[in-house]
């Protein structure tokens, strides 16, 4: 063989060979990403949508996933509801809470239920009296409901409907994460956040309270059964009447000293002094109550030292929300004039302006009144005439609906013995009379009750207003109303609204 077709014969040998080479390189190149489906044969990830999720959902999270998002792995989406709020693991959000809510006179107060998804279900909802709305659409002129006996603003991880949004993948961390980045960090009501303002209505710890306080030894006991409750609430507000003094006994209206621990008990914050009966004890005994106050870090409104003091409202700037705390003494006395102590006396021009200015700061305004008392306390049966405010003395529905006109967003009655009625009027809610939380008159049904208002404050919104009713008897230890009384008397309230 000639030299020349040995270098042929080579050449042809390694071409063959960079040939076979080059197929195999191409075979498993390829190869490989048709087995892992990639390169040319590479099979783009895929969103998959549940069918439990919602219209508004989907578009929510079709606006994230577009045509142009390039994903190398699959991805599952999916909703659920839960009556208690799961602790959430990696891919799961908190897309919503939605609670029941009622009419505003409707005094129904919980709904029992297993399957939360049967809250939505228009079979289920077609002859109840409450509707579902979203946590963010809640407010004060419709009635929360609790769901199984937990009321949301009490518990925050029960008493509604938890949404969840679940999102799946293979590779979340690399490819989802950053694509929902904060799609889902909603901000919800939390204790935290939700400020929680209980008011209640007299108290007057004084007369025949002082004589069981002299039998039991110990003003504790007048406290047990609302202490757990009061004490709970970020702000705690009463209408003392009664002013501390050592010449207390069982027929005036004076405190013995030690009733501040009754007080204490409730984790009284705020104390209201319109009453007309805080000068009963004598100049000496107001100005030494007030000083007690002051040694407890209890906040004043409504009465003062003198009538500089006693005019100044209450500001309130905690957890968000601002509210101006208005208290007037329209009543039959305990006015404070000029240097001496007493209550702030109601005159039109200074509260016109007063609201007025409160309202264009933006703050949410509250005015109590100690407006003339209903007296018709005469029977040892249960007696409605003072239910209705047109049994007042005086306009009270006139001049409580015209601070309502002048920029209250809600007024409370704190003068009555025995709660009144209570209505939605323009743009705020009236709460004519809230009754006696403290007193010794257990002899009359109606004078036994009260009305707490528990108030929710979230971001300056009233979220709601929860009526609380109390009673009392012999024993003079105030406590809750058991729930079938409780509805009995706030349905007859009801009936008596103008």
């Amino acid at each position: 063989m000639t030299a020349k077709s040995r270098h042929g014969r080579r050449l042809k040998i390694t071409l063959i060979g960079i040939f076979c080479f080059a197929l195999i390189f191409i075979g498993v190149f390829f190869g490989f990403q048709f087995f892992t489906k990639t390169g040319i044969f590479r099979i783009p990830g895929v969103v998959y949508y549940d069918e439990s999720l919602s219209e508004d959902e989907l578009e929510e999270l079709r606006s994230v996933f577009t045509d142009d998002i390039d994903l190398d792995k699959d991805v599952y989406i999916s909703a659920k509801n839960y009556l208690t709020l799961p602790t959430l693991s990696q891919g799961e959000f908190l897309a919503n809470i939605y609670v029941p809510v009622t009419d505003f006179y409707n005094m129904d107060t919980n709904i029992d239920i297993e399957e939360p998804d049967l809250l939505f279900a228009d079979a289920y909802l077609s002859d109840k009296s409450f509707t579902m709305v979203s946590i963010d659409d809640l407010d004060a002129k419709r009635r929360l409901l609790s769901i199984n006996g937990s009321y949301y603003l009490d518990n925050f991880d029960k008493g509604a409907v938890f949404r969840i949004i679940s999102l799946s993948s293979e590779m979340y961390d690399e490819e989802i994460a950053p694509l929902i980045e904060g799609l889902y960090d909603n901000a919800f009501p939390s204790k935290d956040s939700v400020l929680t303002f209980a008011q209640s209505g007299v108290t007057a710890l004084s007369r025949g309270m002082n004589a069981k306080l002299y039998n039991v030894g110990d003003a504790h006991y007048f406290a047990e059964g609302l202490k757990e409750y009061l004490s709970g609430f970020d702000l705690t507000h009463t209408s003392n009447e009664s002013s501390f003094s050592d010449y207390a006994n069982s027929r005036n209206i004076c405190s013995d000293k030690r009733f501040i621990d009754t007080l204490l008990d409730i984790g009284l914050d705020i104390v209201e002094l319109t009453g007309n009966h805080n000068l009963d004890c004598g100049v000496s005994s107001a100005l030494e109550t007030i000083d007690t106050y002051n040694e407890h870090n209890i906040k004043m409104v409504g009465g003062g030292s003198d009538a500089d003091s006693a005019a100044v409202p209450l500001e309130i700037n905690e957890k968000g929300s601002k509210i101006s705390f208005f208290a007037y003494n329209l009543s039959t006395g305990g006015a404070t004039m000029g240097n001496y102590p007493g209550a702030n006396q109601y005159y039109e021009e200074d509260a016109a302006t007063e609201i007025s200015a409160a309202k264009n700061r933006g703050d949410f305004v509250i005015v109590d009144v100690q407006y003339y008392e209903c007296n018709a306390y005469v029977a040892t049966y249960e007696d409605a005439t003072c239910d209705y405010p047109e049994n007042t003395p005086g306009d009270e529905i006139g001049f409580f609906r015209h601070l309502i006109d002048l920029g209250a967003d809600v007024v409370v009655g704190t003068s009555a013995h025995q709660p009144q009625t209570f209505e939605l009027y323009g743009d705020g809610a009236i709460y004519y009379g809230l009754g006696n939380l403290f007193f010794d008159q257990s002899w009359w049904p109606g004078t036994t009750r009260s009305l707490i208002l528990a108030h929710y404050f979230y971001k300056g919104k009233l979220l709601q207003t929860k009526i609380v009713p109390t009673v009392y008897d012999d024993s003079l230890q105030t406590r809750l109303l058991d729930e079938e009384s409780a509805k009995w008397i706030l349905r007859r309230l009801i009936e008596a609204k103008p």
